[in-house]
């Protein structure tokens, strides 16, 4: 296995890894729909199960389905474009990683439990972001640092004299 798939498998795994553990705690830990205080009223721990998609994004009965296969979908291409990228691209190695280790430990919950586990409660008051879990950070940080990649790829470059 070359030193890129070593890198991915890594990273991917640590996410992977982090979330199946956290998950685990918190659905021992705690009850459904209990809620604990970390730092005040901002960050709380709070159990709740999540049949859609991330942040409680629905589709009706179909949820579980339709994001079933879009994680499926994501997968396979997250593996073709992991081929086509050299083996210096650090940066979007890393992106691409952390996305395909978020889906795959949601994917996991999806398959296995029918529903995601969600814990990461963070807001203030009733203004609170919806409820999300380590996998929603990989694939979040993930889509966020390669849109950043992009982006740098794609601005204008002054032409060499």
């Amino acid at each position: 296995m070359s030193e890129k798939w070593r890198s991915c498998v890594g990273i991917a795994g640590a996410v992977l890894v982090l979330d199946v553990l956290t998950k685990w705690w918190v659905n021992r830990a705690m009850g459904l729909g209990d809620s604990v205080p970390l730092v005040g009223d901002w960050v709380r721990l709070t159990y709740v199960v999540n049949p859609g998609a991330a942040f409680g994004l629905h589709v009706g009965v179909y949820s579980r389905a339709v994001f079933t296969l879009l994680a499926l979908v994501a997968l396979v291409v997250i593996a073709m474009a992991l081929r086509g990228i050299p083996d210096g691209e650090r940066g979007r190695l890393a992106a691409l990683a952390l996305v395909g280790g978020g889906a795959t430990g949601n994917l996991l919950d999806r398959v296995g439990r029918g529903a995601v586990v969600d814990f990461m409660d963070v807001g203030v008051g009733p203004l609170r972001w919806p409820v999300f879990n380590l996998a929603d950070v990989g694939v979040t940080v993930g889509a966020l640092v390669l849109v950043l990649l992009l982006w740098e790829d794609a601005e204008p470059r002054p032409a060499p004299e």
